[in-house]
């Protein structure tokens, strides 16, 4: 693995040096120690790193009887008849007699230092127990893999030891992707930075990696093998940066659903067949030079015909067919008309024809004018007015994934929210990535889909009670995207938005700082290897340091984030500047 791993297997793990007092008390998930080195007035330095030697968070082992425990030290005390020995003068002592409260973590087995998590043999009374070596800490993202001592090739560096700030945590993409990854923090708490610290290291070796850059604060990242495209117009956004369109056809009936809102009993029918006519009128181009299919007192012959062609019949129920949304409003008119000819002569009918105007069009004239009003939103200019851009998303994205770029950041600060625009239009690009998955086009080169302030995109549903629709493209590659090749790794400050059935299949959680009990409540339900006493310390992380949580982290650790080479342009708003 790493020469230190060597050096720790060579002289142990238990040094003199760094005892700090023995078990009185056992319990089921905690120990009780006393502290022989509580009283002194600092902690101590030991081959270059400081440890606390009686401190709350300090990562203790115990010397147990089979295996080595690992604990964290929750509590430090003094029994009530010594608590008045402590005044404002107090200076230090040894003889002060502490108490120190550890909560049990896991073991590590002594001929190989692997880490797991629970207890299988609990401490006796007299045990002694010492301060994690730094080394050892630096180590346990490694040391909780499945194979301890086993070198690999491609480590991601994420930051330091938080006990000295020197030695580097390491770890594996399989460990941090494979199982999917989830980036939380309160605003403030280091998020961004930690963000763009994994892109940068993605960006050492040969990754694919596509970011879903919400605000455009990572348009700074300049690599020769970062690519950068943008939807809309934004602002602000890379030189590099090339403007590209999402076509509707990548929308399936669901989303225009969504986006129109069709309400009551008679706007959600006469869209969906309006849908289904002009799907037919694309499918047939001749037969409907108008773009789309007349109805009103028109002969159904050509309509029927253009349906018996092929497999028109199957194609104009497909979701996912394209058609001419432009058309809509016009379409929609259309279909409201009597059946078989009724109407256009009192008493008549005539199978063969449609009728005259039934006037439900009446109902359908505020449907209409949403869907105009949609159709224009600059917000979905991308989608359906696209000026300078001269390629798809999806096209962009098979040229990523087939080229030798390792980062395609797609910039969605310009498309706003009205007619929940952002949210549709981020969850057809994870539709088209889900797609491409099913298909096998990350067999061969596995990626990692980074979707930033992803509580704007996961878990919505949008529409009328009676037409919602639920977008679940991101949940659907959480789900099913390990086993195509396909990660996503989540940067959120709200876990609260986020569903619990998103945040269970994160396999590792990068948490900074969380202020708000019901986004701790949210990660503690959601993640099994932290209970209330390690969530405890979230609020108190300083900014940059985070816990790594996880499956394959059985131990909660914290570390300090390096900051990014790139920083990302998230500093808000500079009042003194402008004030």
């Amino acid at each position: 693995m790493t020469v230190a791993y060597e050096q720790l297997c060579a002289s142990g793990l238990l040094w003199p040096d760094l005892h700090l007092g023995v078990v009185v008390s056992v319990a089921a998930q905690s120990v009780t120690l006393n502290l022989s080195n509580a009283g002194d007035t600092s902690g101590a330095y030991f081959s270059a790193a400081r440890y606390g030697r009686g401190e709350v968070g300090e990562l203790v082992l115990i010397e147990g009887q089979q295996r080595i425990l690992l604990g964290r030290m929750m509590e430090v005390r003094l029994p009530e008849r010594d608590r008045a020995e402590v005044t404002q003068d107090y200076a230090g002592s040894r003889e002060l007699d502490a108490v120190g409260r550890l909560q049990l973590l896991g073991s590590i087995r002594p001929h190989d230092l692997k880490i797991e998590a629970g207890v299988d043999a609990y401490p006796r009374l007299g045990d002694r127990a010492y301060s994690a070596p730094a080394e050892l800490i630096a180590l346990m993202p490694e040391l909780t893999s499945k194979k301890p001592g086993t070198q690999s090739r491609v480590l991601l560096q994420l930051g330091t030891s938080t006990t000295d700030g020197e030695h580097a945590i390491r770890v594996t993409p399989e460990v941090l992707f494979g199982r999917h990854c989830a980036i939380l923090g309160a605003t403030g708490g280091g998020k961004s930075w930690t963000t763009a610290r994994l892109l940068e290291e993605c960006l050492r070796h040969q990754s694919k990696v596509i970011l879903l850059d919400a605000t455009g604060e990572y348009r700074d990242i300049v690599d020769a093998n970062a690519t950068h495209i943008h939807l809309g117009n934004p602002k602000l956004t890379s030189a590099t940066s090339s403007a590209v369109w999402l076509p509707a056809e990548n929308f399936t009936e669901s989303d225009f659903i969504a986006l129109f809102e069709p309400s009551g009993k008679v706007q959600g029918p006469k869209l969906r067949e309006a849908l289904r006519s002009l799907r037919l009128a694309k499918l047939a181009p001749r037969s409907f030079p108008k773009g789309f299919v007349e109805k009103i007192g028109q002969s159904k012959a050509a309509y029927e015909a253009a349906l018996g062609i092929g497999s028109n019949a199957d194609k104009v129920d497909n979701p996912r067919q394209a058609f001419d949304v432009r058309l809509l409003p016009e379409q929609l008119e259309q279909e409201c008309v009597y059946p078989d000819g009724f109407g256009a002569a009192r008493g008549s009918k005539d199978p063969t024809k449609w009728g005259g105007e039934s006037g439900e069009f009446s109902f359908c004239v505020s449907l209409a004018t949403r869907i105009r009003a949609v159709v224009s939103s600059p917000s979905m200019r991308c989608v359906f007015h696209p000026q300078a851009a001269t390629s798809s998303v999806l096209d962009e994205i098979q040229t990523f994934l087939q080229g030798s770029a390792r980062l395609l950041r797609i910039d969605l600060s310009d498309v706003g929210f009205e007619f929940y625009a952002r949210e549709i239009v981020a969850n057809a690009i994870g539709r088209q990535l889900l797609d491409l998955a099913r298909k096998g086009s990350f067999y061969g080169k596995p990626a990692v889909v980074f979707v930033d302030e992803a509580h704007n995109f996961l878990g919505k549903r949008v529409g009328s009670d009676e037409f919602a629709s639920r977008l679940d493209a991101f949940e659907l590659v959480a789900k099913e995207g390990r086993k195509y090749g396909l990660s996503i790794c989540l940067a959120t400050q709200r876990p609260r938005d986020i569903t619990e059935g998103v945040l269970s299949q994160m396999g590792t959680l990068i948490v900074h700082r969380l202020t708000n009990d019901r986004d701790r409540d949210v990660v503690e339900r959601a993640c099994g290897e932290i209970d209330k006493s390690s969530a405890a310390f979230l609020p108190s992380l300083k900014q940059g340091e985070a816990a790594l949580i996880g499956v394959d982290f059985p131990i909660p650790l914290t570390i300090q984030v390096s900051p990014p080479t790139v920083k990302p342009a998230s500093d808000g708003a500079r009042f003194q500047n402008n004030w």
